[in-house]
C-alpha cells in the first residue's frame, strides 16, 4: 500500500525482478549439483517397476485362486449368518410371546367367563389383566386395543350383572306368593309344635331340636359365596305332604344374583348406585305387593294371597339383611315395614268391613294372626296387627249377632209353642240334657208327659251357648287375659241377649196372628230361660276360669232381657183382650127408647163373657209339673189380666151410656143395660 500510495511502482517491480533472478540462479546451481542422484534415481525406480509388475501378477493370480478356493466357505459363513439371524430372532421372539400369552389366555378367559355369565370371576380376571399382565407388554398394539376394551367390557359386566338382577327382582315380585305361603307354613308348624311341646315337654323336645338344627343348616348352605354360577332367582319346590316337613322359606330363594351383582359393584367402586338401585325397585315393589286386590274381601283366599305376598317381601329382605353387609340397614327395614303395616291395616279396615259371614271373619281373624306370628318370628313388630284384631273383634260381634238374630228368629217363627211332648226316658234325658231343668214333680210322672216350656227354650238356650263359643273362639290366640277373654264374651253375650234375643222375641210377642196361648207360652218359656241365666255365667265362668266374684267382672243382663219379654207379653195378653172387648162393644145394639126391658141379656154380652172364660180356661190348662209357676201365672197374670178386662168392660159400657148421640133414653132402656151389667158381675164371680 506504501509502494501505491508513493508512487514508487516502477521501483519496486525492479526489485522484484531482480530478486526473481538472483533466486533462479540458486536454483539452477541447485539443480545441476543433484541431476546425477535424480538420474540414479530414476534408473532405480525402472527396475522397482518391473518388479513390481510381478508382484502384482503373482498377488493377483494368488487373489484370483484364493477367491475361487473360498467361494464356498463365503456361501458358508454367509449361511451361518442367516442361521445366526433367525436364531436370535426366535430366541426373541419366543421371548415375547412368552410375555404375550398369559396376555392372550387371561384375555380368552375373561371372553369365556362372560360368554358362560361368570360374571364376578370374570371381572377378577380383567382386574389381573389389567394390573398383572397389560403393564408387561404396553408397548404392543393389540395391547392397547386390550387396554382401550376394558372399560367397555366393564361396563358390558354392570350391564349384564345389572340384567341378573332385574331377572331376580322380577322373579322375587312373581314368586313373593309361593314365598310367602312357605313361610306362613313354617310358622304355622312351628305353632303347632310348640302346642305340642308344651302339652309333651319331654316327648318333643327331640323333634325340636333336630327342626331346629336342620333349619341352621338349611341356612348355612344358602350363604353361599357370590361365585356362585346359579342365577335362577327361584327353585322348584314340589307340594309336600302335611306330613312332610316343609322347607324353609329361604330354601326356596337363591340369592347368588344379588350376592355377584353387589360384589361387582363393589369391586368397579359403584356399591352405593347399587344399593340406591336395590332399594329404589323393591319399595316400588313393595307398594304393588301392599296394593290389596279390589275383590280381596270375597273370600278368604284373596286375603291369603295377599298375606303371602307381604310375607314373602319382608322375608327376602330379611334374609338380605343379615347375609349381606349394607345392601339394606335396619332403618330402611323398619320404614318398609312401617309403611306395610299402616297400608295393610288400612286395606284390612276396609276390606274387613265387607264381610257379613262370621265364619269367613273367623278365618280371616286367624289368617292374620298367622300373618302377625310369621312375621313376628322375622323380628318385626306386630302389636298393631293385634290391636286392629280387637277392632275386628267387634265386628266380628255384630256379624254374629246379625246370624244370631236369623237363627233366632228361625227358631221362634218354627215353634209350635206348644209344651214338649216326652214319650220315654231316652228322650226326657237328651232334652235335660240340653237346657239345664229339674224338676221332682215332673219326674215321677209316668210317661208320656210334658215339660211346661216349648222346644225354642233348649234351642235357645244352645244357641246362646253356640254364641259364646264363637265369641271364644275368635280370642285365642290374640295374647289377651283370661279377664279381658270372659270381659270380651260377657259384653257380646249381653249385647245377643237384651238386643238380639230381645228383639226377635218382641217381635213376635207384637205380630198380629199370635194368639193368647202363644204368649201364655212365651211366658212361660221367658221364665225358664230367666231361671237358666245362672248357668250361662258358671258356663262362662267355666271356659274361661275367671271367677263371677272378680273385681271389674261383667254380669250377664239375660234376667232383664226375659223379664222385659215376658212383661211385654202380658201387656200384649191385656191389650188383645182390651181389643176383643171393644169388638164385642161395637156389636152392642141398645135401643135407649124401649118401653119394656127384655128377659134376658144382650146377645153381645153373652158371646162376650162366653169368649173370656174360654180364655181365661187357657191359664186354668197349663201342663202339670210346675205347679208354683201355674198358680204364679193363675194369681197374676190370669187376675191382672181378669181386672183388666173388666175394668176395660165397665168403662167401654160406660162410654155407651155417655155417647153424645144418646140423647134420651127411656127407663126400660135403663133396665135392659142394668139386666147387662148384673149378668156380667154374676159371671165373673164365677
Amino acid at each position: 500500500r506504501s509502494v501505491y500510495d508513493g508512487e514508487e511502482h516502477s521501483r519496486f517491480m525492479e526489485k522484484l525482478e531482480a530478486r526473481i533472478r538472483n533466486h533462479d540462479r540458486e536454483i539452477e546451481k541447485m539443480c545441476n549439483f543433484h541431476y546425477q542422484g535424480f538420474v540414479d534415481s530414476i534408473t532405480e525406480l525402472l527396475k522397482v517397476r518391473g518388479e513390481a509388475q510381478k508382484l502384482k501378477n503373482q498377488v493377483t493370480d494368488t487373489n484370483r485362486k484364493l477367491q475361487n478356493e473360498g467361494k464356498e466357505l463365503i456361501i458358508a459363513m454367509e449361511e451361518l449368518k442367516q442361521c445366526r439371524l433367525q436364531q436370535r430372532n426366535i430366541s426373541a421372539t419366543v421371548d415375547k410371546l412368552t410375555l404375550c400369552l398369559p396376555v392372550l389366555e387371561m384375555y380368552s378367559k375373561l371372553r369365556e367367563q362372560m360368554k358362560s355369565k361368570r360374571h364376578y370371576p370374570a371381572l377378577k380376571t380383567l382386574e389381573h389383566l389389567e394390573h398383572t399382565y397389560l403393564p408387561r407388554v404396553s408397548h404392543y398394539r393389540f395391547c392397547k386395543v386390550m387396554v382401550d376394551n376394558i372399560p367397555k367390557l366393564r361396563e358390558e359386566i354392570k350391564e349384564v350383572s345389572m340384567s341378573d338382577l332385574k331377572d331376580f327382582l322380577e322373579s322375587i315380585r312373581k314368586h313373593s306368593d309361593k314365598i310367602g305361603e312357605t313361610a306362613m307354613k313354617q310358622a304355622q308348624q312351628q305353632r303347632n309344635l310348640d302346642n305340642i311341646v308344651s302339652q309333651h315337654p319331654r316327648i318333643s323336645g327331640g323333634k325340636k331340636s333336630k327342626k331346629e338344627a336342620c333349619a341352621s343348616s338349611d341356612l348355612e348352605v344358602k350363604n353361599t359365596s357370590p361365585m356362585s354360577e346359579q342365577d335362577s332367582g327361584i327353585l322348584d319346590v314340589e307340594d309336600e305332604d302335611e306330613d312332610e316337613e316343609v322347607p324353609g322359606a329361604q330354601d326356596l330363594v337363591d340369592f347368588s344374583p344379588v350376592y355377584r351383582c353387589l360384589h361387582i359393584y363393589s369391586v368397579l367402586g359403584a356399591r352405593e348406585t347399587f344399593e340406591n338401585y336395590y332399594r329404589k325397585q323393591r319399595r316400588k315393589q313393595a307398594r304393588l305387593v301392599l296394593q290389596p286386590p279390589s275383590n280381596m274381601h270375597e273370600t278368604l283366599d284373596g286375603y291369603r294371597k295377599y298375606f303371602n305376598q307381604i310375607v314373602g317381601f319382608f322375608v327376602v329382605e330379611d334374609h338380605i339383611l343379615h347375609t349381606t353387609q349394607g345392601l339394606v340397614n335396619r332403618a330402611y327395614i323398619d320404614e318398609l315395614w312401617e309403611m306395610a303395616l299402616s297400608k295393610t291395616i288400612a286395606a284390612l279396615r276396609t276390606h274387613s268391613s265387607y264381610c257379613s259371614d262370621p265364619s269367613l271373619v273367623l278365618d280371616l281373624k286367624n289368617l292374620i294372626v298367622l300373618f302377625a306370628d310369621t312375621l313376628q318370628g322375622y323380628g318385626f313388630p306386630v302389636n298393631q296387627l293385634f290391636d286392629m284384631l280387637l277392632e275386628i273383634r267387634d265386628q266380628y260381634s255384630e256379624t254374629l249377632l246379625k246370624k244370631w238374630s236369623g237363627v233366632f228368629r228361625n227358631i221362634l217363627d218354627s215353634d209350635n209353642y206348644s209344651p214338649i211332648p216326652v214319650t220315654n226316658e231316652e228322650i226326657y234325658k237328651k232334652i235335660i240334657g240340653q237346657f239345664p231343668f229339674q224338676d221332682a214333680e215332673l219326674e215321677k210322672q209316668p210317661f208320656p208327659k210334658k215339660f211346661p216350656f216349648s222346644e225354642f227354650v233348649p234351642k235357645v238356650y244352645n244357641q246362646i251357648k253356640e254364641f259364646i263359643y264363637a265369641c271364644l273362639k275368635f280370642s285365642e290366640d290374640l295374647h289377651l287375659s283370661s279377664t279381658e277373654v270372659d270381659d270380651m264374651i260377657r259384653k257380646s253375650t249381653n249385647l245377643l241377649l237384651t238386643r238380639t234375643l230381645s228383639n226377635s222375641l218382641q217381635n213376635v210377642i207384637k205380630r198380629k196372628n199370635v194368639g193368647l196361648t202363644e204368649l201364655v207360652q212365651i211366658i212361660i218359656n221367658t221364665t225358664h230361660l230367666e231361671k237358666s241365666c245362672k248357668f250361662l255365667e258358671e258356663f262362662i265362668t267355666n271356659i274361661t276360669n275367671v271367677l263371677p266374684e272378680t273385681v271389674h267382672t261383667t254380669k250377664l243382663y239375660g234376667t232383664t232381657t226375659f223379664k222385659d219379654a215376658r212383661h211385654a207379653a202380658e201387656e200384649e195378653i191385656y191389650t188383645n183382650l182390651n181389643q176383643k172387648i171393644d169388638q164385642f162393644v161395637q156389636l152392642a145394639d141398645y135401643d135407649w127408647m124401649a118401653m119394656e126391658p127384655g128377659s134376658k141379656a144382650s146377645d153381645y154380652l153373652v158371646d162376650l163373657i162366653g169368649f173370656l172364660r174360654s180364655t181365661f180356661a187357657v191359664f186354668t190348662h197349663l201342663p202339670a209339673g210346675l205347679a208354683k209357676l201355674c198358680l204364679l201365672l193363675q194369681g197374676k197374670v190370669a187376675q191382672t189380666a181378669c181386672m183388666s178386662a173388666c175394668k176395660h168392660l165397665s168403662t167401654s159400657l160406660m162410654q155407651l151410656l155417655l155417647e153424645a148421640e144418646v140423647r134420651q133414653l127411656t127407663l126400660g132402656a135403663l133396665q135392659q143395660f142394668n139386666l147387662d151389667v148384673e149378668e156380667c158381675e154374676r159371671k165373673m164371680q164365677s
